[in-house]
């Protein structure tokens, strides 16, 4: 899912090393962290951690992130209290990189052969 959005692979594999990766920004890493917070058990939101999040996002921000949150720990418990098999959209699936893989070859190919004839034609 989020390759289709845009991010790249590196930065989806590391995510569990968003801390302290240098491909997430300062409001991707408070926001995780804001993630984990809510979903770890035996963590909590502190002071601090609230403070920084009132950097990047307004009240509203706010409560439609905690909501989607909330919302995703919620479907996760209750998928796995009524066994409910992960759909693996966090996977990519080998047929979806190859044809990504393709596309951009396809879309490369295109530019390439644009300059050489706009070369061409000067």
């Amino acid at each position: 899912m989020g390759s289709r959005l845009g991010l790249s692979e590196e930065k989806i594999l590391a995510l569990a090393d968003y801390a302290t990766s240098p491909l997430y920004s300062e409001v991707e890493r408070v926001t995780l962290e804001y993630a984990d917070a809510m979903t770890i058990t035996g963590r909590e939101v502190n002071d601090e951690l609230f403070a920084r999040l009132r950097q990047f996002y307004n009240d509203d921000e706010l409560v439609e992130l905690t909501e989607i949150i909330a919302w995703e720990n919620a479907s996760s418990k209750f998928n796995r209290a009524l066994r409910i098999p992960s759909q693996q959209l966090w996977k990519r699936s080998e047929e979806s990189r190859v044809a990504e893989e393709k596309q951009g070859n396809q879309e490369e190919r295109k530019r390439t052969d644009n300059e050489q004839t706009r070369r061409l034609e000067t």
